[in-house]
């Protein structure tokens, strides 16, 4: 049995509300779970945030049995601090070729690299005529 962590839809038309759930893979998705452990409100507040409560513990404990979360509740515990940054890739357009730039979780942005150097990098910059810069100091 594959257990899944995903979202369950709740509220009515246009006033979406979702609980996040473990639940058997094969089951519907608003169908039969195993644990309800937290719940997501998409929709902004008075104070413009999104509302979101999780039961860390449960969640954790999901995880560490060999639950796989669906990409919409990676996003979330991503946000909450529990995973790390879900890989991302920018799609140019529909059906067309990806944008292999990376993104930045927080913002959905592709990342401009650049103007960053590597610290690790083991070999120092070259000039134009292939020998290594000589800095004045």
């Amino acid at each position: 049995m594959v257990v899944r962590i995903r979202l369950a839809r709740f509220g009515c038309r246009n006033r979406p509300f979702y609980r996040l759930m473990a639940a058997d893979g094969r089951s519907p998705r608003d169908g039969k779970h195993l644990e309800v452990l937290g719940y997501y409100n998409p929709l902004p507040g008075k104070d413009g945030g999104k509302r979101m409560g999780l039961n860390f513990d449960r969640v954790k404990y999901w995880l560490s049995v060999g639950a796989q979360p669906s990409d919409p509740v990676e996003r979330i515990l991503f946000r909450a601090g529990i995973l790390p940054p879900p890989p991302m890739l920018a799609m140019a357009r529909k059906g067309g070729p990806r944008d292999r730039r990376p993104i930045d979780p927080m913002t959905g942005r592709p990342l401009d690299l650049e103007g960053v150097t590597v610290v690790d990098d083991p070999h120092p910059p070259e000039s134009g005529d292939g020998a290594p810069n000589e800095e004045a100091a």
